[in-house]
């Protein structure tokens, strides 16, 4: 994986899990604003499998903006976050909406340390590895973690919510 960065201090993702106290590493690179995907540049820089980092997607679910975590190397089912949250319907959130409710720009949301926090689902596959990484909240920064905490730390229901 890429080298622990010491200049990653600062946001509020980190911030949160340092007060939380749990272990975590950062991840820098440099982020190619050209590069297609925010996830397969981020798994290719730390140069793990697609399937160890995880994307936060902001959705509508019955007019309640939702977090789904899923990895990059799949996509998320609607259906199946709408179910995981005794929903009936789930949309991707406008990406405006996505960005005012959670403090981050597209490409850069993380799970952690959001403007209010929302809702979460993580996808069950998290639990097949030991950490997984997600967004530190700045594009070409991620934080590596276990996914138990992952969970705990934003109150995530765990559940199937990712298509391959």
């Amino acid at each position: 994986m890429a080298k622990k960065s010491r200049q990653a201090a600062g946001t509020p993702a980190i911030a949160a899990l340092a007060a939380a106290g749990v272990a975590f590493t950062t991840h820098a690179y440099e982020h190619d604003p050209a590069h297609p995907s925010y996830g397969e540049e981020a798994a290719q820089a730390l140069g793990v499998s697609p399937a160890q980092v995880f994307k936060t997607l902001v959705a509508d679910v019955d007019g309640a903006l939702t977090v789904a975590v899923v990895p990059v190397s799949g996509s998320l089912d609607l259906k199946a976050l709408a179910a995981a949250v005794g929903g009936k319907r789930a949309a991707m959130a406008d990406p405006v909406l996505a960005e005012r409710a959670t403090g981050y720009v597209r490409g850069g949301i993380s799970p952690l340390g959001q403007r209010r926090p929302l809702r979460t689902v993580l996808d069950a596959s998290a639990a097949a590895y030991a950490t997984i990484c997600c967004s530190a909240g700045r594009r070409g920064l991620e934080i590596e973690l276990s996914p138990a905490d992952l969970a705990t730390l934003t109150n995530a229901t765990v559940a199937p919510i990712a298509r391959p």
